[in-house]
This record gives structure tokens, C-alpha cells and sequence, in this order.
């Protein structure tokens, strides 16, 4: 293999691995459709009949659709405390401001930062564009409430392995229904294995775009 083969080879590798990484790197983050309501009374502000709450009203597509439930038990101060523990990921391309303005300490000027660099094709963007205006350990504390929609058609099946809570019979069925050609036909070839709260769950970081 020539030099300029075994370049191309390595930014190839490169650059699939970082079209795997869609979903953020969690650094301890609970998720509000994934944690037992034993682990959700543990977190800041949290009582064991909230948690029942928080997991009687899942699934949660969006950051705003949490905060509703909690804002019924929990003041501002008390939520953003908790969004330092829990946190439902937010999709890079199509969030409203006032979900990315939950995020704890987020400011207006970077929620616009974060909508200016739309659409978002990799992670690998994201820690680019927002690194112009902050260092790397925020760009990784920002990073891990937020993730990119995977091409159900395309993604492989390690990427499709970073959805949370995903099983491996799961990602094999979501790769035995290719090719998709709509999220209706999504919907049912996966409803066949789990609830309509689950297909929802697993619908919202995926794509056929």
C-alpha cells in the first residue's frame, strides 16, 4: 500500500469513528426515560413520589416535555440544580430555544451559537463550532446533553449501539426492516418487539433523512 493509500485509509477510520459518536458522552447524567425511580428519588431535590411521577409520565421526547412535569413540584432553582444529574438529551437540529436554555448555565448568546451551526452532521462538528467560543471541558460538559439523529438506512450497527438503552436484538431488528422509507413503517416493523412509549423513545434519535 502506497503512503498516500494508507493516509486516505487512516482518515477514513477517522472519520468513521467519529460519525459513531451521535450521542454525547455521558459523564454520569441519569436519563428520565431510563433510571429506576429508586436512582431518580436519589438526585438533588428528588422524593420517591416525584420519581414515581417523572416515570409514570415517560417517555420524554424533549428536555421542555420533563421540565413540565417537574415544574409542578420543583421552582427554577430547584430544576436547574437537578438538570446537573438528570437531563433528557436534546437533538441538536431541531430543539427550541427554551429546551436548549435548560441546559444548566447556558446562556442566550450560546443557545444561538448552538442553532447558528445547524444542521449538525457529527458530534465531531458540534466540538468544533462551539469550541470557537468556549475550552474543551465545557465543550465535553455541553456535549453529553445533546446528541445527533442516526440515518436509520445508513448508520452502523456500532453507532446504532450508542442509543441509550438499546439492546443488541434491538439494533439487529432496526437493521433487518432496510431499507426505511418512512417513520411510519419504522413505527411498525419495531412495534412488533416493544410498547408505543418504547418506539417512541427509540424514534426520537433516529432519522431516514
Amino acid at each position: 500500500m502506497s503512503k498516500t493509500s494508507k493516509l486516505r485509509a487512516v482518515a477514513a477510520c477517522l472519520l468513521a469513528g467519529s460519525a459513531l459518536a451521535q450521542v454525547g458522552n455521558n459523564e454520569g447524567l441519569a436519563d428520565p426515560n431510563l433510571a429506576e425511580a429508586e436512582a431518580l428519588a436519589a438526585l438533588p431535590h428528588m422524593t420517591e413520589a416525584l420519581a414515581e411521577t417523572v416515570v409514570s409520565n415517560r417517555p420524554y421526547r424533549s428536555a421542555r416535555e420533563l421540565d413540565d412535569v417537574l415544574a409542578e413540584s420543583l421552582d427554577d432553582g430547584q430544576r436547574a440544580e437537578l438538570y446537573r444529574t438528570l437531563f433528557r438529551q436534546i437533538n441538536l437540529n431541531d430543539a427550541s430555544e427554551a429546551d436548549v436554555l435548560l441546559i444548566p448555565d447556558m446562556s442566550a448568546r450560546m443557545a444561538h451559537e448552538f442553532e447558528e451551526y445547524r444542521p449538525y452532521a457529527s458530534l465531531e462538528q458540534f466540538r468544533r463550532e462551539i469550541g470557537k467560543y468556549v475550552d474543551a471541558a465545557e465543550v465535553a460538559r455541553l456535549e453529553q446533553y445533546v446528541y445527533i439523529p442516526l440515518n436509520l438506512n445508513t448508520a452502523s450497527e456500532e453507532a446504532l449501539a450508542t442509543i441509550p438503552g438499546i439492546t443488541p436484538r434491538m439494533v439487529h431488528e432496526f437493521e433487518e426492516y432496510r431499507p426505511y422509507t418512512s417513520m411510519e413503517q419504522f413505527r411498525r416493523e419495531i412495534g412488533k418487539y416493544v410498547d408505543e412509549d418504547e418506539v417512541a423513545r427509540l424514534e426520537s434519535y433516529v432519522t431516514i433523512d
